[in-house]
């Protein structure tokens, strides 16, 4: 079954006027029923700039990948910009200290540089754009939404349970310790997103990987050995990405400037 003779969504008008139809849906949503943190953050505005973003961005790589997966060099150069765009999001999701950019770096490429390379080191991902792309971004994505989850809530409960670490402290704990007690509990539930899709697969939800390989032809055996290494990897990348998010945040080199913990680090 070749994916040019069996689309799973055509390309039309019809197409266009469901996705404008379902953008503004979901931004309505959010607008009515204030689905904010507060009044200062335009919840509704991101979720209509991030649709409109997202169809620039990706009518813009349909364009340039069939030249970037036949250049190496281009290639590697378009894998340190999926990196760059990941550290710089999470960045600005955790903290509002520009010159941390280095802190999200840290548990992203971390824990995605050795899958990579143990997949190339082992033949299994050829160093081919057209297949390191897509399984790096896979990878990188997942490691990005681990790192933002598991910093945005270990800073939130530092913040909340600010007494109790000074408690700890007065008992005789470390910093760090008394820090990582408070964050690590409430970092891990960043790690729920991937065990879920993981353990519903094929019960409740068909992954990318799996069907884009069933419609490019692969047998059914072969398409759920692919996505099973996806999500497999994908736990391995964000528990590295959590574990390292959570030290950061507790040796205080990844904080909130505004707080009262960021700063009394």
């Amino acid at each position: 079954m070749a994916l040019g003779a069996s689309p799973l969504l055509p390309v039309n008008a019809e197409l266009g006027v469901l996705l404008a139809a379902l953008l503004i849906a979901a931004t309505a949503v959010v607008a009515c029923c204030h689905l904010a943190p507060d009044t200062a953050t335009h919840r509704a505005r991101q979720v209509a700039t991030a649709g409109l973003r997202a169809a620039l961005q990706l009518a813009a790589v349909s364009f340039a990948i069939a030249w970037v997966v036949q250049h190496p060099v281009a290639t590697g150069a378009f894998i340190a910009l999926m990196l760059a765009v990941a550290v710089q999001t999470a960045r600005r999701r955790i903290t509002t200290e520009r010159r941390r950019s280095w802190t999200t770096a840290v548990p992203i490429t971390a824990a995605v540089a050795p899958v990579v390379a143990a997949l190339l080191a082992t033949g299994l991902v050829p160093f081919k754009g057209i297949v390191l792309i897509p399984v790096t971004g896979i990878l990188i994505g997942g490691a990005m939404t681990a790192t933002v989850l598991a910093g945005r809530r270990a800073l939130a409960e530092l913040a909340h349970r600010h007494g109790e670490v000074e408690a700890a402290i007065a008992l005789g704990f470390g910093t760090r310790d008394a820090r990582l007690e408070i964050a690590r509990p409430a970092a891990s539930d960043a790690l729920l997103p991937g065990l879920d899709q993981t353990r519903t697969v094929g019960l409740v939800t068909l992954p990318g990987a799996f069907v884009g390989m069933l419609l490019g032809g692969a047998s059914p055996v072969m398409a759920g050995a692919v996505q099973l290494f996806v999500l497999v990897a994908l736990m391995a990348v964000q528990a590295v990405s959590v574990a390292l998010t959570v030290e950061l945040v507790a040796r205080g080199l990844l904080f909130r400037p505004s707080t009262a913990e960021g700063t009394g680090s």
